[in-house]
Order: C-alpha cells, then sequence, then structure tokens
C-alpha cells in the first residue's frame, strides 16, 4: 500500500500498472498531475503477512486539489502472485 501511495505522489504510472492485479486493472493507468498527495495514514490491516495469498488494507489518502485539502478513505484488497503482492480492487462495503 505504501509503494502504491508513494507512485501517485511521484506520478509513477508505470509503476501503478504493474502493481495492478492484471484482472481488475484497467487497460491504462494515469496519475492527474494537479493532485498534490499530502499523506498516508494506515487504518487497518487484515492478514497479508508473509504465510498469506490475500489480505487487505484500510487506509485514508489525504491530499489537495485546485487548492483545497481533500481525503480518499479506502479499504482495498490485495492478493500475491508468484511472490509478489498486487492490487485487487476497493471493498465496496461502507466504511
Amino acid at each position: 500500500m505504501r509503494s502504491r501511495y508513494s507512485a501517485y505522489a511521484y506520478g509513477d504510472a508505470d509503476y501503478l500498472f504493474r502493481t495492478w492485479h492484471p484482472r481488475t486493472r484497467p487497460v491504462d493507468v494515469t496519475v492527474d498531475p494537479g493532485i498534490t498527495w499530502t499523506g498516508l495514514q494506515v487504518i487497518d490491516i487484515v492478514a497479508g503477512g508473509s504465510g498469506d495469498d490475500r489480505g487487505e488494507v484500510e487506509f485514508r489518502a489525504l491530499f489537495e486539489f485546485a487548492g483545497r485539502a481533500d481525503s480518499l478513505h479506502e479499504r482495498s484488497r490485495f492478493e500475491r502472485r508468484a511472490g509478489r503482492w498486487f492490487y485487487l480492487d476497493p471493498m465496496t462495503e461502507d466504511l
């Protein structure tokens, strides 16, 4: 999760594409240059340890857009493939 947040902050769309699960990733991944990412708060982690193939991370990513502070709150699912973690999707339940 932290590496994907950093990729958004630095505008590294290629890294985001490579760490997005092939089953769920879009054809094209872009980063909005008008967004300035200002912080990441990890709220909760479920599984995702060395013996797990799946995990969840609830987080709040802080950002500024058009001079206004805002945040993105999400619980994301991740899946390990060939020893590497991939972002699968956001969970759809209310946070």
